[in-house]
């Protein structure tokens, strides 16, 4: 017999397939009584395919033995409660770097260059009364990565060769890496033109980008978010957006998603995009596979191919 598994958010349709071909799926997010299925399938369960888990569901599961998560991300996994209990998580790394490295450079160049509003302006016919305002470019700017880890490693390659200038500000600091390090970021936000945020969310960065590193990034600077909302002093961003505190945003996550500041709407200065940092067909299949494999290696008792605990 197959092993059963709980699933508890949609996939992408080839990783649900490929868990329908090796498992007993059990959808809890499209359950009518969720409660009622968890009970039902409680004492069969080793492995979750998904996040979103907290302690109670861990509670709830006694045999629970892995939590194989979709993302890069697994702050809605509470990862102390499953080192309590001895369950193990995974995550999908490494599969979605140049992705998210790639929209990064894409946000920055459109919020440096007006890409969007340029767009608006052609198709709006006004080109005809005059040309567009000029605008400002990224080489020879120095750009500050919140989180030089994998992703923000591809993220500063390719400033790099946008001609920028790298520094970056972490936990430690990293002495194979060319680099300046910074270790106050407030320090780091008031040299840089630009603030990339690539870090990871939760407790430990919540509210880590204040109004003070706001402020130290200045009315020339540019701020752009690919990690969480969370990490960001939001209401204080929206205001110093609004009243020339700092020079411009691109934002592809927020504090209350999908719900996005109504306020942002009509700033010019300010780059929109609805969290598809890894939106990609290559790089979400590839995520999908990842959650599989690790599936797979865990009741073949092989090593997990990406732990997180």
């Amino acid at each position: 017999m197959p092993e059963e598994i709980i699933q508890t958010h949609k996939l992408l349709d080839r990783c649900e397939a490929a868990l329908d071909e090796r498992y007993t799926v059990h959808r809890l997010h499209l359950a009518e009584d969720r409660d009622a299925l968890i009970a039902e399938v409680a004492p069969r369960i080793r492995a979750i395919a998904g996040g979103s888990v907290q302690a109670d569901l861990m509670d709830r599961l006694p045999r629970l033995e892995l939590i194989s998560s979709f993302g890069v991300g697994y702050d809605s996994i509470d990862i102390a409660a499953a080192r309590e209990r001895n369950i193990r998580v995974t995550n999908t790394p490494n599969v979605l770097n140049d992705a998210m490295a790639e929209i990064t450079i894409g946000l920055m160049v459109s919020l440096a260059r007006r890409l969007p509003q340029s767009d608006r302006y052609v198709r709006e016919g006004r080109w005809p009364s005059g040309n567009f305002p000029l605008q400002t470019e990224l080489n020879g700017k120095t750009v500050g990565i919140l989180g030089l880890g994998r992703i923000g490693k591809e993220i500063a390659l390719r400033c790099q060769a946008m001609k920028m200038r790298v520094v970056y500000y972490g936990r430690r600091e990293q002495g194979d890496e060319p680099h300046v390090y910074y270790d106050k970021l407030e320090d780091m936000a008031r040299d840089s033109d630009w603030l990339v945020i690539i870090a990871p969310g939760g407790k430990s960065t919540e509210g880590i980008v204040s109004r003070k590193v706001l402020e130290a990034l200045g009315p020339q600077g540019y701020l752009v978010n690919m990690a969480r909302g969370s990490l960001i002093d939001e209401p204080a961003m929206v205001e110093m957006l609004g009243n020339g505190g700092i020079a411009g945003a691109a934002l592809d996550v927020f504090a209350d998603e999908p719900n996005v500041p109504e306020a942002l709407f009509a700033l010019d200065n300010v780059v929109l995009s609805p969290h598809q940092g890894s939106a990609t067909h290559q790089t979400r299949n590839k995520m999908g596979d990842l959650v599989v494999a690790n599936l797979e290696a865990h009741f073949a008792g092989d090593p997990l191919l990406s732990a997180v605990v």
